[in-house]
């Protein structure tokens, strides 16, 4: 079997498995007792990461210089990173939610790569001269790592916004750590009247303490109290949802606070390599300007979470804005518009 055929091989075998990974966590989600499911979702996963590691270094062997140069590389090198990052961050929360959001985006990339790009842009071709350079594996890579962790992190807040269905709750604790001390006895205030979970035993609230309020407001076993600000119509959330709602905001933050720094080094490369290529650490370039933008945006969610104290619904909201325009960052203004980093697929 020669290199071609193996490639061609591995990128539908990419897409497979992620489609069936992608069946299996949603089965999971819906059917909880069925813990064989995490464990199949995670192999799910794994295989998948290695067969496009597989794929990448038949590319790298094949072509002489490490597979980025083209849409259709990057876009490989960009789902092997999503699923490194999943396994990464699942490992961490021990959570099969974080599966749920991230099959579905990993399998769009790899169908979207294998099954709608020109073949003339899935075949390997000579590098032009400016990327004859180390920088292209410095750069590039580190750039498709931080898209990867800022993709998964922003998936993740999005969950927690599903999971809370959007209600101000503020969870103490969880941007310092998941092991932030909460109880469920949390409060919501409901058209002007205070409201309070039914009762539940510790056993049942994994070993979470509950308040209990007298006439006076007084309270006992407290350990931390959750609460929202006041709001037209609340819902009563479960101990259970508030406790993943809670992984999700704390490996959402932790998962992004290693993208950023990783974009930042992708940056200030890009700029030396520009430099070295064209004479200039910064030309104004669509692709230059909208990383600059992804950068504010990312670091106005650590800023706001780090000296602000932002936590819950607020933060994730910015993320999830995050997520589009990083999409806009790496794909939008590649193949829609006109500048040194263009595709020019459409243009």
């Amino acid at each position: 079997m020669n290199l071609v055929v193996l490639q061609n091989w591995l990128d539908n075998a990419s897409f497979a498995v992620l489609f069936c990974t992608m069946l299996v966590y949603w089965v999971g989600a819906a059917f909880p007792s069925l813990s064989v499911t995490a464990a199949l979702g995670t192999a799910g996963m794994a295989i998948a990461n290695l067969c496009i590691a597989t794929l990448l270094a038949a590319r790298w062997i094949e072509a002489g210089y490490f597979p980025l140069s083209n849409l259709y590389e990057s876009l490989f090198f960009l789902t092997w990173g999503i699923t490194a990052v999943h396994l990464l961050a699942e490992n961490t929360s021990r959570s099969r939610l974080v599966g749920v959001v991230t099959a579905p985006v990993a399998m769009g990339i790899t169908a979207f790569a294998t099954l709608t790009l020109p073949s003339t842009m899935q075949v390997s071709e000579p590098l032009v001269p400016a990327l004859k350079s180390n920088w292209l594996m410095m750069h590039v890579s580190v750039m498709m790592l931080s898209y990867s962790a800022l993709m998964v992190g922003s998936l993740l807040a999005i969950a927690f916004l599903i999971v809370t269905r959007g209600q101000n709750i503020q969870l103490q604790g969880s941007s310092i750590g998941n092991g932030g001390y909460r109880h469920n006895g949390y409060k919501l205030l409901k058209a002007g009247e205070l409201v309070t979970q039914p009762p539940i035993s510790t056993s049942e609230n994994n070993g979470f303490s509950r308040l209990e309020t007298n006439n006076n407001g007084n309270g006992t076993a407290v350990l931390d109290v959750v609460t929202t600000t006041p709001i037209s119509t609340a819902e009563i959330l479960s101990p259970q949802r508030l406790t993943l709602a809670e992984t999700l905001d704390n490996i959402s933050y932790r998962v992004i606070g290693l993208g950023f720094p990783l974009l930042t080094i992708g940056i200030i490369a890009g700029g030396v390599w520009a430099n070295e290529a064209w004479g200039s650490y910064w030309s104004w370039d669509p692709k230059e300007t909208w990383a600059l933008i992804t950068w504010l945006v990312f670091a106005a969610y650590l800023h706001s979470r780090i000296t602000r104290g932002w936590q819950g619904r607020k933060p994730a909201i910015l993320a999830a804005g995050g997520f589009v325009v990083v999409w806009i960052c790496y794909l939008g203004v590649n193949l829609l518009g006109k500048g040194l980093h263009s595709y020019g697929w459409f243009f």
